[in-house]
């Protein structure tokens, strides 16, 4: 069953990473480091955030050391160049940590941070919700710089 898990991941991920460089492709750097509003988040910020929330997960659920500036994060400006670089190589390192998941990483307890542990399958699906939670704000923040008046 294993196997199928790590197949349905490969894809979701790879999906998700093609949406972000599709979301990404050819906006300059004013457009993805524009924020809505003082205290929202710009395609920049989300983008980092989000490779950076599944990173650290996955290197969690398969025991691996992960050091993650979370806050640093919520302050990243970045061009379109600099970003889809992030994605290839978060897509890559991805690819083969979902690669090398066993049975034991999907169904044993891992901790991740200061949470409380749960089993990995529960930190894969939780995050990959999370992600695409932050792709439709990555929609939604493009869609309202285009509506700007």
């Amino acid at each position: 069953m294993h196997e199928a898990l790590q197949a349905a991941f490969a894809k979701l991920y790879g999906d998700l990473h093609e949406n972000l460089r599709l979301q990404v492709r050819g906006l300059d750097e004013a457009t993805l480091n524009w924020r809505p509003l003082p205290k929202a988040n710009s395609v920049a910020v989300l983008v980092t955030h989000t490779l950076g929330s599944e990173l650290e997960m996955m290197r969690s659920v398969r025991s691996k050391p992960s050091q993650r500036d979370r806050d640093s994060e919520f302050r990243a400006e970045a061009g379109a160049e600099r970003l889809l670089e992030m994605i290839d190589a978060a897509d890559r390192e991805m690819g083969e940590l979902i690669a090398t998941v066993t049975e034991a990483d999907l169904t044993e307890l891992r901790p991740r941070g200061d949470r409380p542990p749960r089993p990995g399958v529960e930190w894969m699906i939780a995050n990959y919700g999370h992600a695409r939670e932050h792709l439709a704000q990555i929609e939604l923040t493009r869609q309202l710089y285009d509506s700007r008046t």
